[in-house]
């Protein structure tokens, strides 16, 4: 059974690292970056984009999700107005993201502290829990869209507009879902997102991951982490810093251009698929797995650990 902690190696990622390495680095050396390299984090960003339902110019690929998280959550808590000083997320969440959400609250000053709602070990995805937590003081609502135990979904859109409500941000890591899952942030009025590429979208190990910052909140946000791709004019090689003045200010360093070029196939298969076929099906295969837990192992006292309705 594969989880698609590493989803598996597209056929065509061969072919285009092969043409990257002969050509592009072998051949062509530092000219590559003006023929192809330097535009790939914002193109492959806007394939990216269509598959979670918002424009190509609020998605990039950089850095790990981790690092993306630490950098979006800390850009929104240093824009959270008057005595807002709370950060919501729960224990079915990824544990590093807890772990960056507290590194993020300390980075963006003391008064900021994170509140952890629900049971880790809980099969259903906490919602009223969360909504319970959410108040006034709130500055940033944070959770993964997928359990990553349970493969419990969360419903997004109820609890961004809880955060809203509030005037609060909120921030949701997309690596569980994306590629395997419909996902609209537009629709759901999402803030911010990150996601890695090496599960379903089959990027490959230690892939770059992505980030999206609706385009109405770019201006707004500062990066923590001022690099030189994040630089307006960034060839200038001037001394002082000025943000790019659109969704590249949340880059960071050189992109690694051998990483990025082996995402593009994955994502182009998932494109070429659709996520409303891919969800169909497993749905069709979660359902096949319960009809049969039901059949062969429940007598045995064996415990289902996944929710048994797919929404």
């Amino acid at each position: 059974m594969d989880g698609n902690s590493l989803g598996r190696l597209p056929k065509a990622s061969v072919e285009r690292l092969l043409q990257v390495i002969h050509e592009g680095w072998g051949r062509d050396l530092i000219r590559g970056w003006n023929a192809d390299w330097i535009d790939l984090p914002q193109r492959i960003g806007a394939k990216i984009a269509q598959l979670i339902g918002c424009d190509a110019d609020e998605v990039i690929v950089a850095d790990s999700t981790s690092i993306n998280l630490f950098k979006l959550a800390t850009a929104g808590l240093r824009v959270a107005h008057g005595d807002k000083d709370q950060i919501v997320s729960d224990a079915t969440n990824f544990p590093s993201d807890l772990y960056i959400l507290n590194s993020a609250a300390e980075a963006a000053g003391s008064r900021f502290r994170v509140d952890v709602v629900g049971e880790a070990a809980s099969i259903a995805f906490p919602t009223q829990a969360i909504r319970n937590a959410i108040n006034d003081r709130t500055a940033l609502v944070s959770h993964s869209h997928v359990a990553f135990r349970s493969a419990a979904l969360a419903d997004m859109r109820e609890i961004t507009q809880s955060a809203h409500a509030v005037g609060a941000l909120t921030l949701w890591d997309l690596s569980h879902s994306v590629g395997c899952l419909p996902i609209d942030l537009h629709a759901d009025q999402v803030d911010m997102a990150v996601g890695c590429t090496y599960k379903y979208l089959c990027g490959g190990p230690g892939a770059p991951a992505f980030l999206y910052v609706r385009k109405g909140l770019q201006a707004k946000l500062r990066n923590p982490i001022q690099g030189w791709f994040s630089h307006d004019q960034p060839f200038d090689f001037g001394t002082a810093y000025t943000p790019a003045q659109d969704v590249s200010r949340f880059l960071c360093g050189t992109p690694p251009v051998l990483s990025l070029a082996a995402i593009e196939a994955g994502i182009d298969a998932v494109l070429e698929v659709g996520t409303d076929r891919l969800r169909t099906r497993s749905v069709q295969l979660t359902s096949l797995l319960i009809r049969l837990f039901d059949e062969q192992l429940a007598k045995l006292g064996y415990e289902l650990r996944s929710p048994r309705e797919p929404h």
